[in-house]
């Protein structure tokens, strides 16, 4: 997840990192609800600036989202991807996100291929019994 995010790669980086985002600019920013980026918040995974009643978000805030968004996507729990989100802040830092990101996808592999194995077997066995209806029906038909 590290270095997927939306990246403006003409944005200055001291401008990126002073720029803030209200929660409907980032809502359509990435294309969901204002209501996604709340429950994101009440998980403790974003943790916007209060001003008064005003969510302000800041880049980190940002690029947490688009960490989120593409650990969803990529079929992690948000557990898992609280764990590498908060490793970007803390100790050991990248290199441990990165580790344990090697680690899940090394897992998520194999229970998507094992899905697949389970897919494919389940399409032979569709195959066989529509098969064998289609000689059936055949079979009663021409008696």
């Amino acid at each position: 997840m590290v270095g997927y995010v939306h990246n403006d790669q003409t944005a200055d980086p001291v401008t990126l990192d002073a720029r803030t985002w209200s929660i409907a600019e980032l809502a359509a920013e990435y294309d969901v609800t204002l209501r996604t980026i709340r429950f994101y918040e009440d998980r403790d995974l974003l943790t916007p600036e209060r001003r008064g009643t005003v969510r302000v978000y800041h880049s980190r805030d940002r690029v947490r989202l688009g960490l989120i968004l593409r650990g969803k996507r990529l079929g992690f729990s948000l557990d898992e991807i609280a764990t590498i989100v908060d490793m970007y802040d803390a100790e050991p830092g990248e290199e441990g996100q990165l580790v344990y990101l090697l680690n899940q996808i090394t897992t998520r592999r194999a229970e998507l291929e094992q899905r697949r194995r389970d897919i494919d077997e389940t399409l032979r066995e569709l195959a066989e019994v529509e098969h064998r209806c289609q000689t059936d029906l055949e079979a009663l038909r021409t008696h």
